[in-house]
């Protein structure tokens, strides 16, 4: 037998598979040591799902809809208010004059005008709770000021100075009278028969889609290297997986991105770097209900009050009766204990109707559903707010700790359709014509892996979707934050 040229050490190879002194590879020691290796470790074939179901999308799914456009931006109108009323008005006592503050924004978002018409009545409120009734005299419809004769005093010398609010709900007229449309110009209207003739106004909000990409690389010779892993992915893949494997998981990374883009998204401010650098952004959920909808600070589930507080405040929104509660795991519990208190009767109990009006099975359900009042809440964990790499890690001011969506369908104007459609109140826009879906679109691209559209030596797994949010009816939402 030859020489084994070089030689490493003592190591002399065998002429039949025998497990000998001299022909170990002793792998740890050495410099033979990143060599080779005497026995293949023992390899756990199947992954280790440490993390349980790692996914974050589905929100959207629960409480929304998905419907293509083929613009740029989406426009949808909703409706104002139905009566008249004004707040942070002024008295002028000796004159019997509340001053409507015309020209200003309302709460609503359109201009404030004055559309009090000599012979209306209106109730008077400070905020001290000081309270008349009172007949309009005399109206100036661009001034705003409002000259009023007191029912049940001579003058408005009880009211505060500032701050008065003020709201018409009914009028006065003598026997035999008449009312005609006033159409003068801007001189004070102090006669009874003339009417402020009111158009009804629409507020208009607009949303713009924002691309969303994603890609993979694999080179060529990474593919030629397999290296196999049972695995179980949240998508519902299971089996054998290689390099497809990171494409998995940068799929499902995606789809996550696909909702978190337009609950997380936030439109780019004037003044702002991100708009001088030529992005646009797009509204999304949370920036749109802290914009029009409501905001509750410091709420804390486990106080009834607090909760009866919000309820009083739907009370004067939309009022609609079924409502869904995303909260995180805190909040969450606060609120199952704040219902499990009140289900001793300590406070007036609760009705169960959800659970066959048994509080047993209510208890045993984690509260999943409960009716206080006129409403009925719907509840559940939301984990984007749990997540640790999300919304989870988030303490304090910042912290959100849940929204409340109101369910069902709205009933608004498609400026595309021209006609009045109901639709849910939260929905995804996605771009979408007869030749070109850009709902969620993936393609290959290089020369390896069956691609073969290029000199690239890879495989590009690309991902793409224009997509917004519409969040219609924002001031039936609230949202929830941390102290």
């Amino acid at each position: 037998m030859g020489t084994l040229s070089p030689t490493f050490g003592t190591i002399k190879p065998s002429q039949s598979q025998q497990l000998l002194q001299s022909n170990y590879l002793q792998f740890n020691t050495g410099t033979g040591k990143d060599f080779a290796q005497q026995y293949l470790p023992e390899i756990y074939e199947q992954e280790v799902e440490r993390y349980g179901n790692r996914t974050l999308s589905g929100f959207l799914r629960m409480v929304g809809a998905e419907m293509p456009m083929t613009s740029d931006q989406v426009i949808w109108s909703e409706q104002n208010r139905l009566h008249i009323a004004y707040d942070g008005c002024t008295n002028t006592s000796g004159t019997n004059t509340i001053g409507i503050p015309v020209g200003g924004t309302a709460l609503d978002g359109t201009l404030v005008e004055n559309v009090v018409s000599p012979g209306q009545t209106v109730v008077l409120l400070d905020a001290l709770g000081a309270e008349l009734k009172a007949v309009v005299t005399g109206s100036h419809p661009v001034s705003g000021n409002v000259v009023v004769a007191p029912y049940t005093a001579a003058d408005t010398s009880s009211l505060a100075a500032t701050g008065v609010k003020m709201f018409v709900y009914g009028s006065e007229f003598g026997k035999g009278s008449s009312i005609t449309n006033w159409s003068g110009a801007a001189g004070e209207i102090t006669t009874k028969g003339e009417n402020i003739s009111i158009d009804p106004t629409f507020t208009q909000y607009s949303n713009s889609p924002v691309i969303i990409r994603n890609n993979y690389t694999i080179n060529g010779s990474d593919m030629s290297q397999i290296g196999w892993v049972e695995v179980a992915t949240e998508d519902g893949t299971s089996g054998y997986l290689w390099y497809l494997k990171a494409e998995s998981e940068t799929r499902l990374r995606f789809e996550d991105y696909l909702e978190m883009s337009v609950v997380e998204g936030e439109l780019a401010a004037a003044g702002s770097q991100a708009l001088t650098d030529g992005y646009k952004g797009t509204q999304g959920l949370f920036a749109a209900v802290a914009d029009r909808g409501n905001v509750e600070v410091a709420f804390s589930g486990a106080n009834l009050d607090d909760f009866d507080n919000i309820l009083k405040n739907l009370d004067t929104q939309g009022a609609i009766e079924e409502n869904m509660l995303f909260l995180n795991r805190a909040t969450s519990l606060e609120i199952d204990g704040m219902l499990a208190g009140v289900s001793t009767g300590a406070q007036g109990g609760t009705a169960y109707g959800l659970f066959e009006n048994s509080e047993e099975m209510a208890l045993n359900l984690g509260f999943s559903g409960f009716r206080r009042g006129s409403y009925d809440f719907y509840k559940t964990d939301w984990k984007y707010l749990n997540d640790a790499s999300t919304r989870g890690a988030i303490t304090g001011v910042a912290s959100i700790e849940g929204v409340l969506v109101p369910a069902g369908t709205s009933t608004v104007y498609d400026q595309i359709l021209g006609t009045n459609i109901r639709r849910p109140f939260l929905h995804v826009r996605y771009r979408a014509s007869q030749t070109e879906d850009r709902r969620m679109k993936s393609w290959l691209t290089g020369s390896a892996g069956g691609a073969f559209t290029s000199s690239l030596d890879a495989m590009e797994v690309n991902f793409l979707s224009e997509r917004c949010l519409v969040v219609q009816a924002a001031n039936n939402f609230v949202l929830f934050k941390g102290v």
